[in-house]
């Protein structure tokens, strides 16, 4: 009778979970506002790949980005002797800021972004976000969309994709 009791509980919380998440799934992650696009993302959310897919999906020629909230984030800090970022991870950390761009390279979106988290003694840390997943809590982005298709293109000196200004 226990492990009935048992897998009957268990049966319980696994639907619960599966409807939970299909719950999360039908959860609206952006809506169009004047400026662009607002974006609220939870727990879980890849950051960047949200960015890239609302600029598909929408056909945002370019735009900039601000955001906060809460992320498990990967820092990079670009060695021009190497051409290669040196990686840091922070967890369970606060987003007091992200600022970014979205363009194109070579028909594919490119996002270049930089934040500053902070933890829990008010230590702050920041650079080019090479990625942050949402922690406990939301992140929150503002979408400023631009009329003009901007691109990257890699330019040396510096040996780094820099964002052209077209007229």
């Amino acid at each position: 009778m226990k492990k009935v009791i048992a897998i009957l509980l268990l049966c319980l919380f696994i639907s619960k979970a599966a409807a939970q998440n299909n719950a999360m799934d039908t959860i609206p992650r952006y809506i169009k506002v004047p400026a662009g696009y607002l974006m609220v993302l939870r727990q879980g959310d890849d950051v960047l790949a949200q960015l890239e897919s609302l600029a598909v999906k929408e056909k945002i020629p370019s735009a900039n980005f601000a955001g906060m909230g809460f992320v498990n984030a990967r820092f990079g800090f670009f060695n021009f002797q190497t051409k290669e970022y040196e990686p840091k991870e922070f967890n369970n950390v606060e987003l007091a800021s992200m600022r970014g761009s979205i363009a194109w390279q070579q028909g594919k979106v490119s996002i270049h972004a930089h934040g500053v988290v902070t933890d829990r003694e008010f230590k702050a840390y920041g650079g080019h976000m090479l990625g942050a997943v949402v922690g406990t809590g939301s992140v929150e982005i503002l979408i400023t969309v631009h009329d003009k298709m901007l691109e990257r293109k890699m330019e040396d000196p510096p040996g780094a994709n820099v964002l052209r200004l077209k007229e």
